[in-house]
């Protein structure tokens, strides 16, 4: 029986899994049947989710939480460490967790601002997926690791520059990976979103005149929702997708073709 979606016996991590896209993604690949360990820097949050998680699961021995700053090295070891041991084997990683930009013109804006973008949307993705990476070739098996950029990644974004080079940094790091760690049989894609309702985007999408703006360039006519993420999640981790790799996948209702 052809069932390539069915992700019983693997282990994800989420970075970013307490909310947004992250949470989205974690609660298709629980349903799909993953194990799987969420990471959030902030710990109430987190392990609201947690709970939350494990109780639409049905099964809490399936979720796991680790409180984790994607910026420091030493917490990124820590918490996949603890992710492998609390999951047994970790077969994806998804890089998720990030920052937005405070909507700064590049004149004024500081070096201080723009290293705090990269910091967690650059560095906290080599950190994560360099030690899924590690992880992956040791136990031999392959994997999947996926970055989350976004369609700033492709499009020009007015007072977020720095946000948008983070997250072209991070399209071109895929690719570079792909290409080297194919040879262990990890696949490495990314994706990018749109206009997604979270706690990141919150103030513009409930702004009146952005949301008159923006809206009617989306094809779908609508924000996206955390949700619209789960299958993507699903088709990365799963066998489906065992020949993709170093792909962009756009998740934006159309915002980038119109």
């Amino acid at each position: 029986m052809y069932q390539p979606f069915d992700l019983k016996g693997q282990g994800a991590v989420v970075t970013g899994g307490n909310g947004g896209i992250g949470y989205g993604m974690a609660r298709a690949l629980l349903a799909a049947g993953a194990n799987v360990a969420i990471w959030g820097s902030n710990p109430d949050k987190t392990q609201k989710a947690l709970a939350a998680l494990a109780e639409e699961c049905g099964d809490a021995a399936r979720v796991h939480a680790f409180t984790c700053d994607v910026g420091e090295e030493a917490q990124v070891e820590r918490a996949f460490a603890a992710s492998v041991a609390a999951l047994g084997r970790v077969d994806s990683c998804f890089a998720n967790a990030g920052v937005s930009s405070k909507g700064t013109l590049l004149t004024e804006m500081t070096l201080d601002e723009f290293r705090r973008v990269q910091r967690i949307n650059v560095e906290g993705v080599f950190l994560t997926l360099r030690a899924a990476a590690r992880h992956m070739a040791q136990h031999g098996q392959g994997g999947s690791l996926v970055a989350t950029a976004s369609t700033a990644a492709v499009e020009g974004a007015a007072r977020n520059s720095h946000y948008g080079a983070s997250k072209g940094a991070v399209t071109a790091f895929v690719r570079a990976l792909a290409v080297e760690l194919a040879r262990h049989k990890i696949r490495v894609n990314s994706i990018l979103p749109g206009w997604i309702v979270t706690d990141m985007t919150e103030r513009s999408v409930q702004n009146a005149k952005f949301a008159e703006a923006v809206l009617p360039r989306i094809p779908a006519r609508r924000w996206g929702e955390s949700d619209d993420f789960g299958g993507i999640a699903v088709y990365l981790a799963s066998k489906a997708s065992a020949y993709a790799t170093g792909e962009q996948f756009l998740i934006d209702g159309g915002y980038t073709k119109f």
